[in-house]
């Protein structure tokens, strides 16, 4: 029998080196990674690389999330919008820190988003909104976001994106064609971003 608790204190642990958000930290603890990826996948749930999920997708690696969930300043209530549902797992982990009820993920393949939704419900975070859809339109009905990030390689944040996230939230995204950076940008008054670069990443494309 598989002592997927240990496994998972070992990664945070680990993950202690790069990340300082003690509530980051606590939500990758609580979060049951080997429940999000393939049963041909699951012994290797808790090394700290991404793995295959189907449809050409992948499941980030932990340090990843947690670094993206460090640079959106997560707080309890804020609103969020996820593109790329994947697996659900940075999903779940964003719903640790703010509410699986203020989570909402778009995933363009139906049967990644059938699955997450599945696997969402089955591990208590089942008021994560989920749907199938392009992710580059964003899901106006329930902005606006204070914090919108994208889980998959886009050439710029997508203008729908940046309407949909409220005055002084914070969008996160991989930007770029072949060599991706981290972009972190504050969206000003004026709809503008105040933009930091946050170092090179590979991630999927935006489809």
């Amino acid at each position: 029998m598989v002592d997927w608790d240990r496994q998972r204190s070992r990664l945070t642990d680990h993950l202690r080196k790069r990340v300082s958000d003690e509530a980051v930290l606590a939500a990758i603890a609580s979060v049951p990674r080997h429940r999000f990826v393939p049963d041909d996948k699951r012994r290797d749930a808790y090394a700290d690389r991404p793995l295959p999920i189907g449809a050409g997708q992948t499941i980030s690696a932990p340090h990843m999330v947690a670094i993206m969930a460090e640079l959106l300043d997560l707080s309890a209530g804020d609103r969020v919008l996820e593109i790329g549902t994947g697996c659900g797992y940075h999903a779940a982990v964003t719903a640790e820190l703010v509410g699986p009820e203020n989570v909402y993920s778009v995933e363009y393949h139906a049967s990644l988003a059938d699955e997450a939704r599945k696997t969402l419900d089955a591990t208590g975070y089942g008021d994560v909104s989920v749907r199938t859809g392009d992710g580059k339109e964003g899901w106006p009905e329930h902005a606006p976001y204070d914090r919108t990030y994208l889980t998959c390689a886009a050439p710029d944040f997508p203008a729908p994106l940046v309407d949909q996230t409220r005055d002084g939230g914070i969008l996160l995204a991989p930007i770029g064609d072949g060599q991706q950076r981290l972009i972190r940008a504050e969206k000003r008054t004026d709809g503008t971003l105040d933009r930091t670069d946050h170092g090179g990443v590979r991630f999927v494309p935006l489809q």
